[in-house]
């Protein structure tokens, strides 16, 4: 359950990243929302740090595998963020780095 949460908080907190830094690009928030664009900092670090304390208690206080499965799950959700959002499709380079990311996750969660 633990690994459930901390996937969960780190979708939670990428999709919020996203919106801060890419949302500024589409939709001009930083100059017409100046300290709501930068209040969203606040619960995205909340995000981070619940994702985090779920992802190390799910393996038994190893760090590692938070920090890539938060790098793999940020990949993910910037891909469908960004396809959603601004219609980018994937180069084939691209879509390497993206299975690249989901495999990293993989081996994470399955490899004991």
């Amino acid at each position: 359950m633990n690994l459930f949460y901390g996937v969960l908080w780190g979708i939670v907190g990428q999709i919020l990243t996203f919106l801060q830094l890419q949302g500024n690009i589409k939709w001009n928030w930083l100059e017409r929302y100046p300290i709501a664009t930068l209040g969203m900092s606040v619960p995205m670090a909340y995000c981070y740090i619940k994702s985090v304390e779920y992802l190390v208690k799910a393996y038994n206080g190893e760090l590692w595998p938070s920090r890539l499965i938060g790098f793999g799950v940020g990949i993910v959700i910037f891909y469908i963020m960004s396809l959603f959002l601004f219609g980018e499709t994937l180069s084939t380079k691209t879509l390497v780095c993206l299975l690249l990311a989901v495999s990293i996750i993989l081996v994470q969660i399955f490899w004991k």
